[in-house]
Order: structure tokens, then sequence, then C-alpha cells
């Protein structure tokens, strides 16, 4: 028997009142098109730092985001008290879709894997040459972390008044990534710093590097008005102290670029890795891929980039290089 006539419309259906007294439950969200374009600074304790316009907001996540993440350098929309004005919060109502994303995991073990930073071009991974001893596993780590998100990588390497930087760079040399060298008394007098900056204009850069490597204090030459603490490195265990706890965006003298200054990292673990997508980075190499097995490791005795190389369409060295930043998730930081 139907309960109701065959008009859905009529008049007569009855409706259940709400006891409540509050607006019925819909899965229809508000589009907000009136949201301001944000940019997020910093994250800290579910507080988002964020520049709209040329004002500092101060701002939350809004319930309808959910468990979606926001991290420094996302591009965000807005919504209320945008005035900057002290104890005043605003919310995030939508994160824009992301250009990059550079993402880590603990270690080759953790299922879990950490975005670092999002909508960067290019990763800045610093390192020293002397105090503490320069760690080639970490910078391949970097490396590959930095190829699979898309990034072009810059090894910036300080201290060269403590050691050579000649050995290091050999071991990089086929790899063609662009470096600056850098001496603490170049940072000083701020040549170190014009010779980075020159890398840096008109982009957005993380930069990423073990605790003691003088990250910190490079950024603090290249963005002078905005000081962050720095620290020392133990001379007993040769490591350096944590002293930037989140990562941090900040944009260079006159607005022709952005550096996002991250925490010291002990480790860069790459099991969110997918090896396939290393390739990218290697475009003398990737044709010869075409001939490989399904699921190639490309370092196994199947692979067909051996013949490629052979048959004079690449350099050995370029292959050797793509092997061993490969190999990098098979082996610890410190060997």
């Amino acid at each position: 028997m139907r309960r109701y006539g065959k008009n859905p419309d009529e008049d007569d259906v009855r409706v259940r009142p709400n006891r409540k007294g509050n607006r019925p439950r819909t899965n229809i969200r508000p589009k907000h098109e009136d949201a301001a374009e944000g940019f997020v600074l910093t994250v800290d304790r579910g507080r988002l730092t964020c520049l709209v316009e040329d004002r500092i907001v101060m701002t939350m996540k809004a319930r309808e985001l959910g468990r979606k993440g926001v991290v420094v350098g996302d591009r965000v929309a807005v919504v209320g008290d945008l005035s900057g004005a002290k104890d005043t919060l605003a919310r995030i109502v939508r994160v824009e879709e992301r250009s990059s994303v550079l993402r880590r995991t603990a270690d080759d073990d953790d299922p879990f894997e950490r975005v670092v930073v999002a909508n960067a071009d290019q990763l800045a991974i610093v390192t020293a040459l002397a105090d503490p001893e320069p760690r080639p596993r970490l910078i391949d780590r970097c490396l590959v972390a930095a190829f699979d998100a898309g990034l072009e990588p810059l090894l910036v390497l300080t201290k060269s008044d403590l050691a050579s930087p000649d050995k290091l760079l050999e071991s990089y040399g086929s790899l063609g990534v662009q470096y600056v060298v850098t001496s603490r008394e170049e940072l000083a007098d701020g040549g170190a710093a014009d010779r980075v900056r020159e890398r840096l204009e008109g982009r957005v850069t993380a930069f990423v590097g073990h605790s003691g490597v003088g990250k910190t204090t490079l950024v603090n030459a290249l963005v002078p008005d905005r000081q962050r603490a720095t620290g020392h490195v133990n001379a007993v265990t040769g490591r350096g102290r944590h002293t930037t706890t989140s990562a941090l965006a900040l944009p260079l003298p006159g607005g022709s670029g952005w550096v996002i200054d991250t925490p010291g990292v002990r480790s860069f673990g790459l099991n969110h890795i997918d090896p396939s997508r290393v390739i990218h980075a290697f475009p003398d190499l990737e044709p010869g891929t075409e001939g490989c097995p399904r699921a190639c490791s490309h370092d196994e005795p199947d692979c067909a980039l051996d013949a490629w190389v052979t048959d004079g369409h690449a350099d050995p060295q370029r292959l050797y290089s793509l092997r061993r930043l490969l190999s990098t998730r098979e082996r610890r930081e410190g060997d």
C-alpha cells in the first residue's frame, strides 16, 4: 500500500519535526567562493600561520577538511577574520592542488610517510665538509627524494675553510647536480649568501640537512631580518643539536623567492619511494629501460640498461650513479 500519492511534493506529506531545533544534516558543503588565497608559513600545534595578501594571519583547519593535512608551502583558501589583528583566528577551508610534495619516512621500515614541504621546486641539501663530517649516504637519500618529488637538487657545501670539497664533488660530478661551496668567513661578510641567493631567485627552495651543518646559519644570512636560533656540534658525538623545531617559510629580500628552513634530520627514510620514478631524473638512461623486464629494479642481470650503456648510448658513470642512488634504501645512512 502506497503511503503517499503519486506526487512526492504534495502538501499532505508529513515531515517529522526537528526537536533539537538545529539545521538538518546535509552532504552539501559550502564552496567558499569568496575565500582569500593564503600561503602557509609555519605549523605549530594545530595553529597555522599564513600569509594572506600582505598580512600575517593566524588560522586553524576547518572541520570540513577532516584529517587532510596542511603543511608549510601549501596554498590554501582562508575565510573569517583576515585582519591579522591580535587574538583573531581564521579558518582554512580548502587546500589547493599541490605542484610537488617532498616526503620522507623515519626509516626504511616505517610505513608512515611524512610530508616535509609542499609546492617547492628546489631542494637545497646542506652538508658540512667537516665538523661534522659529511655523510654521503644521507646526501644520496635526499637526492632520491628530490628526484622522486620532481624537485631540482642543489648541493650547498659549508665550512670549506676546514676541508676541501673536491673529493665530495667528484662523486657527484656525473649526476650534474648544481652546487655552491661556502666558508664561515664568506658567510660572515655576505659573499657566500649572495652566491647562494643567486640560485634561489624566483624559486621556492626547501633546505634540508642534518644538525650542525650550518643550515640555519645560512638561512639567517639569506634572510637577515628573520634570525633563527643556531646551535653547535657536540665535540664527543660529532653531531649537532636540533635548534630548528618546525619548518618555516621565509621570503627572500625583494620578494624574489622563498626559503623554507626545515628541522635538522638524522635519518631520511625512503620507504615511500617508488624506484621506477627515480629513473625520470636520468633522461639519458630512461629510453634504455624499454627493454627491461616488468618491475625491473635496474640493478639485476636482465636489466636492459647494461646493453644500452655498452652500445654507447650513455656514460657508464651515469648508470653507476643511478644504481648507487637506488641502493641507498638498502643501506644505512652512516655506511
